[in-house]
């Protein structure tokens, strides 16, 4: 249950007060007008006269608020009331209207969310403010709050739309509490239409090149969960923020953590803070989130939650649609279309299965590509496709939904010689290329790729067996 604490009883609240009070948990409206106490008193409404403006008279009320509102019009007011209720509660989610003139520069910093009841639904209300846990919502704005400097927002290695469309509305959330933020990677981007979305929205980004060099001030994690797992951080860097639809092999240790699976993108699980904090998003970060959600999602075919068709229907008005068809539509790069064509000369199936070794490649995207594309041969439920470079093999894998849990497989199957991980219908992994040497002993290095695919195709055909006996 959330308890609610209203301060002020002004037009609009006396419209939906009634409402207001059938709702779980308790409820209680301070007013300095006795006659508007006892009108709300009539309609059976617990209210009080007091001084809304007075952080201990308003602390002194026998309630520990969840979310206060501040539905008094006469800014002067609303603004000292924001301040006294922040005081006086300072972990609850604090709400107000915009002003008699809909200035929203004039709105304090201490709040969290503005109400606009010229589009105000009782529905909306009680969804995004009353019967939503404001926990997170919470939690988060805390641990923003305290930092003193840069928040770096670190995605994982060779950023995805996901990773990319997370990071920037994490920005915007930083700055929306006087935070500065900054979006960094190690790796590439190589794949062509992640290039497409990098130039085309402008995104500000910085490429790390040397793991050792890495300083942060205060640290964020988006769309993995781990430093030092699809990452090139030290495995005991410090974070502060983890955001991430993944399932972990185990918790990552911040200050905040939100890791939720029950999602088919992390973008999915920001537009939640973006709504909760009500951001007024620009369009270059809700379309990076609606890119992200279909990408991760294959435009809503794989993994889809409710959620996620709500987060991109409050995204497309908001959207640049021209900007998405661009990206969509990037020209095949000559490296990309031989890798693919490599891993369909080079398939292998059985039971469904199709594995291939493109042998060494260029692009570690053009890994992805071809797993996508082949994923819609007949008789194809599972492919994984990998390739190395001078020192880390490479594997991207998908599967049909429901086939199989694919991260589960790529964990069990090669997170002792590296990191690999994912969620049930895609998945990947990085491999030290020295483990395959050392296991060749006295074979020459033409032989490298047989090595790799005879320890590679092992493992997965051992964890996918495993995998079918347990759920057997």
């Amino acid at each position: 249950m959330v308890d609610r604490l209203v301060l002020g009883c002004g037009e609009l609240c006396r419209g939906i007060i009634t409402e207001i009070r059938d709702w779980q948990g308790d409820l209680m409206v301070i007013d300095p007008d006795e006659r508007a106490v006892d009108h709300l008193r009539d309609v059976s409404v617990n209210a009080e006269v007091g001084d809304i403006t007075d952080p201990d008279a308003i602390g002194e009320r026998g309630i520990d608020p969840d979310v206060i509102v501040v539905l008094t019009e006469y800014r002067p007011r609303a603004t000292a009331a924001a301040h006294a209720a922040r005081e006086a509660y300072p972990g609850a989610q604090l709400l107000s209207l915009p002003g008699e003139t809909g200035d929203y520069t004039q709105i304090p910093a201490v709040v969290d969310g503005v109400i606009s009841p010229g589009g105000l639904l009782l529905d909306e209300l009680d969804e995004r403010y009353f019967a939503a846990e404001p926990d997170r919502l919470a939690a988060l704005r805390d641990t923003l709050r305290v930092m003193d400097g840069t928040l770096t927002i670190c995605t994982h290695d060779n950023p995805d739309p996901d990773a990319l469309g997370a990071a920037l509305a994490l920005r915007a959330i930083a700055e929306r509490f006087s935070v500065p933020a900054k979006i960094c990677y190690f790796g590439d981007i190589t794949h062509q239409e992640n290039r497409a979305f990098v130039n085309l929205l402008d995104v500000d980004l910085e490429a790390l090149a040397d793991p050792a060099e890495f300083e942060a001030d205060h640290l964020a994690l988006v769309d993995h969960s781990r430093p030092g797992v699809n990452d090139q951080l030290a495995p005991d860097t410090p974070v502060d923020i983890v955001i991430d639809h993944h399932p972990p092999t185990e918790l990552p240790e911040a200050s905040f953590v939100d890791v939720r699976s029950d999602v088919g993108a992390t973008s999915t699980l920001l537009v939640d803070y973006l709504r909760g904090y009500d951001i007024d998003v620009e369009t270059e970060v809700a379309t990076g989130l609606l890119y992200g959600i279909r990408v991760d999602t294959r435009d809503f075919g794989r993994e889809t939650t409710e959620r996620d068709f709500e987060a991109a229907a409050w995204l497309l008005p908001r959207a640049d649609l021209d900007a998405l068809v661009r990206i969509e539509s990037p020209s095949l790069s000559p490296t990309t279309l031989e890798t693919i064509g490599e891993a369909i000369r080079k398939r292998h199936v059985a039971d469904g299965v199709l594995t291939t070794c493109v042998g060494m490649i260029q692009s570690r995207d053009s890994l992805a590509q071809a797993a996508d594309r082949l994923l819609g041969l007949e008789d194809v439920t599972v492919t994984v496709v990998y390739g190395y470079t001078d020192d880390t093999v490479h594997l991207s894998g998908r599967a049909r939904g429901g086939t199989a849990d694919l991260g589960q497989v790529f964990r069990q199957a090669f997170d002792d010689l590296g990191s690999a991980g994912g969620h049930e219908s895609m998945a990947g992994a990085q491999l030290s290329l020295g483990i395959f040497q050392a296991l060749g002993d006295e074979r020459v290095q033409t032989q490298l790729t047989e090595i790799v695919e005879e320890q590679i195709e092992g493992r997965l055909r051992a964890a996918l067996k495993d995998l079918d006996a347990n759920v057997a």
